[in-house]
């Protein structure tokens, strides 16, 4: 299954984007990452396989790194083919979107900057595909 991040806006050479860059290395499944412009353009079109999409929402629900492996885990088995993660710009996803995704997830009730959410995200993919594997990456306390 393609693990895909969609973001707005450019990450450009940072301490960021070399995370990103660090985890995306380590993923054994498909990753893809995709920048679109702050605002407007469209995201890209879903081909005929079947795709979860999940926006990254200061709303969303709050999963474990377990629970967030499982749920992955079950997208695969039902043959999911891509798992769209979308971070939004500033001003985050409009209710249409919100209403179409198929979870809303988020990372705490604080706001945090859309660099950073993009190597944490990147992180707990790695985390989840870790988990699934029985690395020992991920030590559950």
């Amino acid at each position: 299954m393609l693990l895909h991040i969609i973001a707005r806006g450019k990450i450009a050479r940072s301490p960021e984007a070399e995370l990103v860059d660090r985890y995306a290395k380590r993923l054994t499944w498909p990753f893809r990452h995709t920048e679109l412009p702050d605002v407007g353009g469209r995201v890209p079109p879903v081909a005929h396989t079947p795709v979860r999409e999940v926006l990254l929402d200061e709303r969303g629900k709050l999963l474990s790194s377990e629970a967030f492996a499982e749920l992955l885990g079950r997208w695969r088995d039902e043959g999911v083919r891509e798992a769209r993660f979308l971070i939004g710009a500033a001003d985050g996803h409009g209710d249409a979107a919100r209403g179409q995704a198929d979870l809303l997830l988020g990372f705490g009730a604080m706001t945090w900057p859309h660099l950073m959410v993009r190597a944490m995200l990147a992180e707990q993919l790695w985390r989840a595909t870790s988990i699934l594997a029985g690395h020992p990456y991920h030590r559950a306390g």
